[in-house]
């Protein structure tokens, strides 16, 4: 997809043919596509999944339908055991977590799952030779190893506060993995696993469909067949809810409103870390400067993109944190003030040329912003910013593309991106602003280094005390807020319609990626028809 001006004119056509090969796709007999009973659901998302295994980064923030972790989330984002049979026990040097685990749990295809199971998944994400670009969400761990068939026991480098929270990362089969190369194998798109759902088949840019693991340890799901429908463009995913080729949707806010009163759909606004913000790399000699990145930082209206862009559906971001976190440093919200961006501007020698857009030393006071074709939350996040740039005289041009297309230049050029894990700070935190992360995967995308900021996340990630890490997260905050490497503008609700013929939805606080595992369907497992 290209731009909105394109996409506008052409949404009707590109709709119809969708519809067209939607309905081949969900022909009778076919069981992928929605349909009047309540043991067969089909949802559309956004994202499609790169891999399916949890070897190279798959589920690793839980509800991954295909596998269990040792830990999962309840609705109210609290750890509760999954294969666990509880929550670890703890040494007091916060150094050494050990999980007992059940008895009895299978895999797929029948074979035992066991604490080799275990050390088998984690030991091959930290292989130098797997292509895991998460692997460093790991780098407290020292070693794992099996205490029989139902003990595992984790030795840290360091006292690590939230490795819990790591340990709902999906466990694959030894047995079946290890058969194949991790990083090009079968195991990535015909994955085993111990969860309520078996793959049963993956077009890839168009549908993954699973059915109910008969066997599954926490009983057998109501939902016997449950269809994920990709479709990035958001206008497309609408029209095909609308049309009845799908049971549920994320959508956009202004899109979702059209079913607030749709008595026979149900509409879900889930919470979220989920932030929007543009990148500005330090290479770049515009977004380099300082002045620059300061200015930007106060001549954005977050209030009006949040009533605007999301309908009132979000809340205005100053970091990756959102303001409602009891990690977040309260005082550096940045007020919209478009006078006092233009005298930075000016007192760092940004003049205004004839046209309004300044100049400094013969260069002009313009980049380009990228975002993902066919997103329209993000392309309306960089044309609200790209306007209200113009106001203090930076010219920015707004331009689509996908992502193989965009990685590559973003070491001079901005990105509207998205990004967002409320499980704890330090997942937020670390990765974004942290320069150790420069150049790690979708990681400081910003080419972000404060030293300041860099020491603190150091001290809060290493230290268990909450009185330490508060205050070490709040100074990093502060920082942030001084030398901005990145102009933080939403944090967005998740807007989800659905069919109302099952009771037991909820949402949890969600993360960015909401594709398989967020949404009212991150427990799809646990739904019941309407009686």
């Amino acid at each position: 997809m290209t731009a909105r001006t394109v996409r506008t004119a052409t949404a009707t056509a590109t709709a119809a043919v969708v519809l067209l090969s939607a309905a081949a796709c969900s022909a009778p007999g076919d069981g992928d596509g929605p349909g009047g009973g309540t043991d067969t659901l089909t949802v559309g998302v956004a994202q499609e999944p790169e891999t399916l295994s949890p070897l190279l980064g798959y589920g690793k923030e839980g509800n991954s339908k295909i596998f269990d972790g040792l830990l999962a989330h309840d609705a109210k984002m609290h750890l509760k055991p999954a294969l666990a049979t509880g929550l670890p026990k703890v040494s007091e040097d916060g150094r050494t977590y050990t999980f007992d685990l059940r008895k009895g749990v299978t895999f797929s295809d029948g074979k035992p799952f066991t604490a080799k199971d275990v050390v088998y998944t984690y030991e091959t994400i930290l292989d130098k030779k797997t292509n895991n670009a998460s692997k460093g969400e790991l780098d407290a761990l020292d070693s794992v190893r099996a205490e029989g068939e139902h003990r595992v026991v984790f030795h840290l480098k360091y006292p690590y506060a939230p490795f819990a929270e790591r340990t709902v990362l999906p466990i694959a089969s030894q047995a079946v993995a290890s058969k194949t190369d991790v990083n090009t194998g079968s195991y990535n798109t015909r994955p085993v696993g111990t969860g309520p759902y078996i793959l049963t088949g993956w077009r890839k840019g168009e549908k993954l469909t699973f059915k109910a693991n008969p066997h599954y340890w926490g009983g057998k799901p109501k939902i016997k067949r449950f269809t994920v429908a990709v479709i990035e463009d958001d206008d497309v995913r609408a029209t095909r809810l609308r049309s009845g080729d799908l049971d549920g949707a994320i959508l956009p806010p202004n899109l979702a409103k059209a079913y607030k009163n749709d008595s026979g759909k149900r509409t879900f606004s889930a919470k979220t870390a989920d932030y929007r913000a543009v990148t500005l790399p330090t290479d770049n000699p515009v977004t380099g400067d300082k002045a620059v990145r300061r200015a930007l930082d106060l001549a954005v209206d977050r209030e009006a993109i949040v009533k605007s862009v999301l309908n009132g559906a979000g809340k205005p971001a100053y970091g990756p944190l959102p303001t409602d976190s009891r990690w977040f440093a309260k005082g550096t919200e940045r007020p919209h003030d478009l006078a006092r961006a233009k005298k930075i501007l000016d007192d760092a020698g940004w003049k205004p040329g004839k046209d309004g857009i300044r100049h400094k030393d013969g260069r002009r006071a313009s980049f380009t912003l990228w975002y993902f074709s066919g997103d329209k939350l993000r392309q309306d996040h960089a044309l609200a910013y790209a306007s209200d740039a113009k106001k203090a005289g930076i010219d920015i041009k707004v331009q689509a593309g996908s992502r193989e297309v965009i990685r590559p230049k973003l070491k001079h050029d901005a990105m509207l991106m998205g990004n967002g894990f409320p499980a704890d700070p330090d997942f937020d935190l670390y990765p974004t602003l942290h320069s150790s992360q420069i150049g790690d995967g979708w990681n400081n995308l910003a080419y972000y280094h404060d030293k300041t900021v860099d020491e603190q996340l150091d001290t809060a990630r290493r230290s268990r005390d909450e009185k330490v890490r508060k205050a070490a997260y709040d100074k990093a905050q502060r920082a942030l807020e001084k030398n901005p490497g990145y102009t933080f503008l939403t944090h967005i609700d998740h807007v989800y319609v659905i069919d109302d013929k099952w009771q037991g939805l909820t949402t949890q606080v969600e993360p960015h990626d909401h594709g398989i595992g967020a949404g009212p369907w991150w427990n799809v497992q646990d739904w019941q028809p309407k009686k």
